[in-house]
């Protein structure tokens, strides 16, 4: 089970119940029913949380309490996530969780907001600040750049994974492509107690979670519309995360783009990036930084 832990967030593994860090509410996101919670007073952030993840991603790792300080925090389960609904039409997500985070902001009433989104929650933010920066008073994306393509390769491997997790629950083979560059890949007995965790929480649909896997093509975003964003954002990336190339890759297409690497952090697990103290330290300075006018 200890192992198992360790990779909440990108395995697909347990989502823990609801803290009771603030009530939950839910709205109406074209038909798709969305969990969602408020915390403090101040300029709006809202945070988009990994694959596999939930609410309890930000609250477990005491980022929206420490947020909740002097900002008003906004966190919700994305479709297919922890409360939220769960479709099993590859059509409700792709893009349609793209548009979710503008729904919820004109549910709220909100013109501008902060946002900041981990690992699958960044790669939404990337696209969504080609979209609709307007939107948008800074982005934060924590552990991901963003899909800026998809090959024909790519294509078969998504479709391979979501069989897998139709199967197993978990996919063995994202699991294993998204373990830490610094240590041993993890075993199969490993993996196999993912699955066995994950097929025992009563919150996972593992074929929601495939029709998501399935359009992940729809989240690709345009180099070209990349580099033209003016929206202030920040990257911060362990040193020993795979999915760092995916921030260095949008440096070099907006230069602008500051990028943060922590050394020694992982993607998840105990050295993960969540549960590193200068996350905290660097999100709230740059928010500080980046105000409503």
């Amino acid at each position: 089970m200890h192992h198992a832990r360790s990779w909440i967030g990108v395995a697909l593994l347990v989502v823990a119940p609801s803290l009771g860090v603030a009530q939950d509410k839910y709205f109406d996101a074209d038909g798709v029913r969305i969990r969602y919670v408020e915390r403090g007073q101040g300029e709006p952030v809202v945070l988009l949380h990994g694959l596999g993840g939930s609410v309890e991603t930000w609250t477990n790792s005491g980022i929206l309490q420490a947020l909740a300080q002097d900002h008003r925090v906004i966190a919700f389960d994305m479709r297919g996530h922890g409360q939220s609904d769960k479709p099993h039409d590859p059509k409700k997500y792709g893009r349609e969780m793209v548009l979710d985070v503008v729904r919820l902001l004109d549910h709220l009433g909100i013109q501008r907001a902060h946002i900041a989104g981990y690992s699958l929650g960044g790669m939404i933010v990337s696209q969504l600040l080609t979209l609709h920066p307007d939107r948008f008073l800074s982005a934060t994306l924590i552990a991901a750049g963003g899909r800026f393509g998809v090959s024909p390769d790519a294509e078969r491997e998504i479709e391979a994974q979501a069989r897998e997790v139709e199967a197993e629950c978990v996919s063995p083979s994202l699991i294993i492509a998204l373990a830490p560059s610094d240590a041993p890949k993890p075993s199969e007995e490993r993996i196999a107690q993912m699955s066995r965790d994950c097929f025992a929480d009563s919150t996972r649909d593992r074929f929601a979670t495939a029709a998501f896997m399935r359009s992940r093509s729809e989240q690709v975003v345009d180099p070209a519309a990349a580099a033209r964003v003016t929206v202030p954002t920040l990257g911060i990336v362990g040193s020993a995360d795979a999915m760092k190339r995916g921030l260095d890759s949008l440096a070099a297409m907006r230069p602008s783009v500051r990028v943060i690497v922590l050394e020694g952090a992982t993607h998840a697990g105990e050295r993960g990036i969540l549960n590193r103290p200068e996350l905290k330290t660097a999100l709230h300075e740059f928010l500080a930084a980046h105000p409503a006018r």
